[in-house]
């Protein structure tokens, strides 16, 4: 499949999950109970009364620690249960969450033997949610959009969002830059968030956005810096923007090495444009073999052009070889990824 990952005015965004949210309005009670919060991590000790004694976790407001463990996964959920009885207590929806969540994802991709149902992956995941999940919270919301039924589906994104989901916050902005006529001013506020949490598809969207001019004052530098950030988080075609920075010089310092460096990542990685590119670049240093691995790939992704250079290079390959390189293109595997 190709993919468009180079910023150019014919591009759009790849869209998909869409929530659509206003930022939470913070109470009074919650203020307080974050201060109360805070108090167990910054005070300092009195050295004559509290030396040897640990914060009372057990007194922490229940509505602070929902909004902390929200997003938790489940083993995160079982440490923290450990912590103390009242905290095993107060928890014990989201462990339950987590039970609906694991059902709901079995229905939905048709796990474990079960036969794909979206109506009962809906149920699961609308159970996990009402119990205060926001892993839960974000999957409703992917169900109702599916199934066309966005409004319901939004309201789910929102919550999520709300408890500082990042999964939720980067949907949020891929809607507003859906949206006709796209809003990407509020877009790039949520993608910022976002990617501040460390959400890599927000990182890659924003650093797109900056490169662009779209909706912020582009700047080459901040793009490069996010594209890294999101290239080193697995995101692949972060990867192959990253390369694109170094070969080109643009907001990064130009390096050969390290554009062939990401290139290659990208293209072991499954992106097509990466595995045409670098095979070219195996061509140029003498790599015949490899080259004709990496391009075979690329073809078969769609690259047309990798096509025609293969076939040059073939010519020059003893039929051994030739068939060495089909072998290890039969047996390709892509490395993991975020994307």
């Amino acid at each position: 499949m190709k993919q468009k990952t180079w910023p150019c005015k014919s591009d759009s965004s790849h869209f998909i999950a869409l929530p659509f949210i206003k930022q939470p309005q913070t109470s009074s009670n919650f203020t307080k109970s974050y201060k109360i919060y805070l108090s167990y991590f910054t005070s300092k000790p009195n050295p004559s009364s509290s030396l040897f004694k640990s914060p009372d976790f057990s007194e922490l407001p229940y509505d602070v620690l929902a909004r902390i463990t929200a997003s938790f996964t489940f083993p995160d959920l079982r440490a923290a249960s450990l912590v103390c009885r009242a905290w095993r207590d107060a928890l014990k929806p989201l462990r339950e969450a987590m039970v609906f969540l694991k059902w709901g994802k079995r229905f939905k991709h048709g796990r474990r033997g079960m036969k794909t149902n979206l109506s009962k992956a809906l149920d699961s995941f609308l159970k996990g949610a009402a119990r205060g999940s926001t892993l839960a919270m974000v999957d409703a919301g992917l169900i109702y959009w599916e199934l066309g039924r966005r409004e319901e589906g939004i309201s789910w994104y929102r919550r999520a969002a709300e408890l500082g989901d990042p999964a939720g916050l980067c949907n949020l902005a891929l809607s507003y830059l859906q949206a006709n006529p796209p809003n990407t001013k509020e877009a790039i506020e949520w993608l910022h968030r976002a990617s501040i949490a460390g959400h890599v598809r927000a990182q890659y969207e924003l650093a797109l956005s900056l490169h662009q001019g779209r909706g912020v004052k582009q700047s080459l530098q901040a793009a490069a810096r996010w594209y890294l950030r999101a290239a080193e988080g697995g995101y692949v075609r972060a990867m192959y923007n990253t390369s694109l920075c170094y070969s080109l010089g643009e907001g990064l310092a130009q390096s050969h090495r390290l554009a062939r460096k990401w290139m290659k990542r990208a293209a072991d990685r499954g992106h097509s444009k990466a595995q045409f590119e670098h095979g070219l670049g195996l061509f140029s240093e003498g790599e015949m073999l490899k080259a004709v691995v990496y391009l075979e790939l690329a073809t078969r992704s769609g690259e047309r052009a990798a096509a025609h250079v293969k076939n040059v290079i073939l010519q020059q390959l003893s039929a051994s070889s030739f068939n060495r390189a089909m072998f290890l293109a039969d047996n390709w595997r892509a490395l993991p990824s975020t994307c």
